[in-house]
């Protein structure tokens, strides 16, 4: 994440605002692409640069909203057996068990689960392509997608813009204790994250153990 900074840090605003809502984009569609650390490095940036939050937050929320409609149309056009040829081609991102779990998922929370997708790096790439897949009513999809992509990009930004001026104005001295306090922090949330969904897939692996033992 550090080299990513760096190489950041040397970009124009305009430049920020358009590699935030393309990575996240293309992540969306289905693509495995670091989306979120691409948006908490661009909010880090807002604090100590010229980089609007509110322009890094808007672009996050049109990549998210518009990969994910992406996703769904090549999802609802190919169906499972394109996702299980992709799982094929990225077992680590895409293998049998992270679809099964993405379709779980689904079957728990519905729609939903395009919403809250959005906070768990799983979801977050194959809600899309797999809403079309089990060809999910669209509008109901949008609203979802919408409404998980503007909560996700602006809360994000924002959370870490907030933290990271109070770092600033008490480490003014020292900008890049300011940046680290602010990279762990994302990273600890980051982390929080992915340890709640392994701990979710493991609870749903041990209830589907169980099902054909209590089926008649």
């Amino acid at each position: 994440m550090h080299h990513i900074s760096e190489w950041m840090g040397t970009l124009s605003p305009i430049w920020i605002y358009l590699l935030v809502g393309g990575v996240i984009g293309i992540e969306s569609m289905g693509v495995p692409l670091p989306g979120e650390i691409t948006l908490v490095t661009a909010s880090l940036l807002s604090v100590t640069t010229s980089v609007s939050p509110w322009l890094v937050a808007a672009s996050a929320a049109a990549g998210a909203i518009i990969g994910d409609s992406i996703g769904y149309v090549i999802g609802r056009r190919g169906g499972r057996p394109l996702l299980e040829r992709v799982g094929r081609r990225f077992p680590k991102h895409f293998g049998p068990e992270h679809l099964a779990k993405a379709e779980r998922s689904f079957r728990k929370w519905g729609v939903w689960a395009v919403f809250f997708g959005r906070f768990i790096a799983l979801l977050r790439i194959l809600a899309g392509p797999l809403a079309g897949a089990l060809h999910v009513p669209y509008p109901k999809f949008l609203v979802a997608n919408a409404t998980g992509g503007i909560v996700w990009s602006f809360g994000t930004v924002f959370a870490i813009y907030s933290l990271g001026q109070v770092a600033e104005k008490w480490l003014k001295d020292f900008s890049w204790i300011a940046l680290a306090v602010a990279v762990v922090a994302g990273a600890a949330t980051t982390l929080y994250l992915r340890r709640k969904a392994a701990a979710e897939a493991k609870a749903l692996r041990a209830e589907a153990e169980k099902e054909p033992a209590g089926t008649p």
